[in-house]
């Protein structure tokens, strides 16, 4: 199994780093593989540098021009180089059994949204999750919370998110994922 994480170029606060280097050696002692974004920077150099220590699989995937700024991580012993950053998420998604957040800025929303979206839309059935470190999703999921009371989302997709703290958390709710139904199953009518 490989889990798709997303998270930021830059380190955050130390307790972050120090939560994000525990879950990804939680998942290189648990034999899960990561997929990330390839960087050696910030969060993603973090979460590469703790599974590597540990012994796990780590795959990066990268577009070029972010190699070209010298951002790919130099002790990953799989890095894919792909043109450009919509091949970079679909290469991912493609690799990976689940995704999940770990604490970022706006790249890091926007590949969980994207992923979310994706199963919503029945492109796949693969787990979606956040890690909250901290509370730093609750903002978040207090919004998601709010779309749903105003009817924008259903509260099934909310509910098929899960919200984790640790690795073993993140294990558990991906072998317990039931995907919900597709958001479509019919075209939507346009009367």
């Amino acid at each position: 199994m490989r889990i798709a994480v997303f998270t930021g170029s830059h380190a955050g606060p130390p307790a972050h780093a120090d939560a994000a280097a525990d879950f990804a050696a939680g998942l290189a002692k648990a034999g899960v593989g990561i997929v990330y974004g390839g960087g050696h920077v910030g969060m993603m150099g973090v979460v590469a540098d703790a599974a590597l220590a540990a012994g796990g699989e780590v795959v990066g995937v990268i577009p070029q021009h972010l190699v070209d700024d010298e951002l790919a991580h130099p002790g990953l012993p799989r890095l894919e180089v792909v043109h450009s950053m919509h091949e970079r998420k679909a290469r991912m998604a493609e690799l990976a059994d689940a995704f999940v957040a770990l604490p970022g800025a706006a790249g890091t929303l926007e590949e969980l949204f994207e992923a979310w979206t994706w199963g919503m839309l029945g492109l796949h059935a693969k787990p979606t999750a956040l890690l909250d470190i901290d509370g730093f999703w609750q903002p978040l999921v207090a919004q998601l919370r709010r779309m749903v009371d105003d009817g924008y989302l259903d509260g099934r997709r909310l509910d098929a998110l899960g919200v984790v703290t640790d690795a073993d958390g993140l294990l558990r709710f991906v072998e317990g994922y039931v995907h919900p139904p597709r958001k479509w199953s019919a075209p939507p009518s346009s009367s």
